[in-house]
């Protein structure tokens, strides 16, 4: 069977923003792949945390079938969202209406890199059929999961930037 992040990343990249933290990439690493079951939040699925369910504590995280596998859900729906987390690739994938890929890596003496992609939308999602439409919103969820990593862990970010955004 293949896994999340395997699956997502063995297709292109429909759009990427990066952002920078002055920090180690090991503490950025722990904090972003943070993922345990439990309530969604700042120290727990980071990437998920800005979602307004998981804001109201309606968002919890269930173990999956695999190891560094999980489901988020939200209470009072049928529906949930896959996560695979593998610390060794320091990436975070979620599969929602669209598949996102974290990614961590050393940038610079004590500058770390966060880069999110974007691989799919699912069918009948496809509300950002542009990359003017969908990079706001990415930027967005970057600058929030960089500047909760940079507050816990007393260090400044970057800017997110786009990277490369492209529509196929």
């Amino acid at each position: 069977m293949k896994s999340l992040l395997s699956a997502l990343t063995a297709l292109p990249i429909r759009w990427e923003v990066a952002g920078t933290v002055n920090a180690p990439a090991d503490a950025v690493t722990d904090l972003l792949l943070s993922v345990r079951p439990g309530r969604v939040g700042d120290d727990n699925l980071l990437v998920l945390a800005g979602m307004s369910a998981a804001r109201r504590g309606a968002m919890s995280v269930l173990a999956g079938d695999l190891t560094g596998s999980y489901l988020a859900v939200v209470a009072g729906t049928d529906g949930h969202m896959d996560i695979a987390v593998d610390p060794d690739l320091r990436a975070i994938a979620v599969q929602s209406w669209y598949g996102g890929v974290h990614t961590v890596a050393p940038a610079a003496d004590g500058i770390t890199r966060v880069s999110h992609r974007v691989h799919t939308v699912l069918p009948g999602h496809d509300r950002f059929p542009t990359p003017g439409d969908m990079e706001p919103r990415l930027w967005s969820g970057l600058e929030r999961v960089l500047h909760v990593i940079g507050d816990r862990l007393g260090r400044p970010t970057g800017d997110p930037t786009v990277v490369r955004a492209t529509h196929h």
